[in-house]
C-alpha cells in the first residue's frame, strides 16, 4: 500500500513538472509582454584570458540580438510587445553538462534532464511568468581553433551555446546566440546536417528570388547564405540574417 501510494505521489510530481513545462512553452511565444533572455557567461576552458573577457562583458554587448528580433518582428506587422528583454546574470564558475556526441534518442534524453537539472542549480531567475537562459561558454580562439556543437532545448528554455572569447568575434557570436535562443522558442534547423547546406525553401531567406542564387541573406535556422548551389558563407552579423516563414510560425509570428 506504501509503495503504490510512493508512486502515486512521484507521478504526480511528474505530471506537475510536465504541466510546468507545457504551460513555460506555450507562454514564451504568446509575445503579450517582453520575453526575459537572461544571459550567463561560463569560462569554458578555465584560462586566465577567459576570465579576463567575462569581466568586460555588459547586457550592451548583446544588444543586437534584441534589435534583430525587434526589427524582425517589425517585419512580420507584429506589435511592440513581440520583443525580448536582455538580462545578463552573474559569471557561472561551473561548466554545464556537454551534449553527446551523435548520441542515441536515449542519451540525449538523459543529457536533457541533466542540463535542466544543472541549470536549476545554478542559474537563479528574478521575476514571473516563463523565461529563457542562455549559458554562453567561452573559450580561448588561442587555445581553440573549434567549438564543439551548440544546443537549445525547448523543454526548459535553456541554450548552451559555445562561444570566442573575442570582441573581434561578438557579432558572429550573437548570429549562434540568436540561433540557439530560437531553438528555446520551437524554431527548427533548416539545414542539411550532412553538409551543412541551406535547405531549400526554408533554409533560405529568399526561396522566390531569380536568379536563387547567390542569396543577400542568410536564414537564421540555416545559419549559411547560399552563394551558389554548392557553397555557403558564414554571415558575419546578425545584419546579414533574417527570421524565414517557417521559422516564424514555429516561434507563433504567423
Amino acid at each position: 500500500m506504501f509503495k503504490a501510494f510512493r508512486i502515486l505521489i512521484l507521478l504526480l510530481i511528474l505530471a506537475g513538472v510536465a504541466l510546468g513545462a507545457w504551460r513555460s512553452k506555450t507562454r514564451s511565444v504568446e509575445w503579450k509582454y517582453d520575453l526575459p533572455v537572461n544571459i550567463y557567461p561560463v569560462n569554458g576552458d578555465g584560462s586566465e584570458n577567459v576570465k579576463q573577457f567575462l569581466r568586460t562583458l555588459t547586457a550592451n554587448d548583446f544588444k543586437p540580438i534584441k534589435t534583430f528580433m525587434r526589427e524582425e518582428a517589425d517585419r512580420y506587422d507584429l506589435a511592440s510587445s513581440a520583443s525580448i528583454e536582455i538580462r545578463l546574470g552573474e559569471i557561472i564558475e561551473a561548466v554545464p553538462p556537454a551534449p553527446p556526441r551523435n548520441g542515441n534518442a536515449l542519451e540525449a534524453i538523459s543529457w536533457s534532464l541533466r542540463m535542466r537539472w544543472w541549470a536549476f542549480r545554478n542559474a537563479d531567475m528574478t521575476g514571473p511568468g516563463p523565461q529563457v537562459r542562455m549559458f554562453l561558454v567561452y573559450f580561448d580562439p588561442a587555445q581553440t581553433s573549434r567549438l564543439d556543437h551548440s544546443t537549445g532545448l525547448q523543454n526548459g528554455l535553456i541554450g548552451r551555446v559555445n562561444v570566442f572569447a573575442s570582441y573581434d568575434m561578438a557579432k558572429q557570436n550573437n548570429v549562434i546566440i540568436t540561433h540557439e535562443f530560437l531553438h528555446t522558442l520551437g524554431a527548427t534547423d533548416k539545414y542539411d546536417p550532412a553538409t551543412n547546406q541551406p535547405a531549400y525553401p526554408d533554409g533560405y531567406a529568399n526561396p522566390d528570388l531569380q536568379p536563387l542564387v547567390p542569396q543577400r541573406h542568410a536564414e537564421i535556422m540555416a545559419g549559411r547564405t547560399p552563394v551558389s548551389q554548392t557553397e555557403a558563407t558564414i554571415p558575419e552579423s546578425l545584419n546579414d540574417v533574417v527570421i524565414g516563414g517557417l521559422t516564424a510560425q514555429e516561434i507563433n509570428w504567423q
